[in-house]
């Protein structure tokens, strides 16, 4: 695999990571209750950064000559832990709720961990935006952490 392939595929697997997430916080939104309006204005808000961070990426990956990848993680090739967020979404418990999100934060966060520590050629341009959206879904995952935190304390 050639350098250029090797980032394209790179920066497909966070396309992917970011479906991942845009499908299990869609799955949040419909299954927590109306009166969680807080949570679905977060959860939404989470939907809008993953749509927008896709956007330049497709744009990296079509500068790249590439083809964007649809769809979600299920090759394997980054964690998962979306998967059971549906099942926990119909107890409708914030805390669980908020536990299932922040897993899936990790994972993101690990596959943005992983793109910049492998040693596909990227340029400094590509890098500094990779850094970008990380920071960006550091403070998504704190967000969502901090509320697990305040809820937890208040069980």
């Amino acid at each position: 695999m050639t350098h250029v392939e090797e980032l394209i595929s790179a920066l497909n697997d966070l396309v992917l990571i970011h479906n991942d997430r845009i499908e299990g916080y869609h799955q949040a939104v419909e299954s927590i209750d109306q009166k969680d309006y807080d949570l679905k204005m977060i959860f939404a808000k989470m939907i809008s950064n993953s749509l927008d961070h896709n956007s330049v990426l497709e744009n990296l990956i079509h500068d790249a000559g590439g083809e964007i990848e649809r769809g979600t993680t299920t090759t394997g090739k980054i964690f998962r832990s979306w998967i059971s967020i549906k099942s926990t979404f119909s107890t409708k418990d914030r805390i669980s709720v908020l536990e299932s999100c922040e897993a899936g934060e990790d994972s993101a966060m690990n596959a943005y961990d992983m793109a910049l520590a492998s040693d596909d050629e990227m340029s400094t341009d590509v890098r500094q935006i990779l850094l970008e959206q990380k920071a960006s879904l550091k403070a998504d995952h704190d967000q969502i952490k901090r509320l697990r935190d305040l809820h937890r304390k208040f069980a």
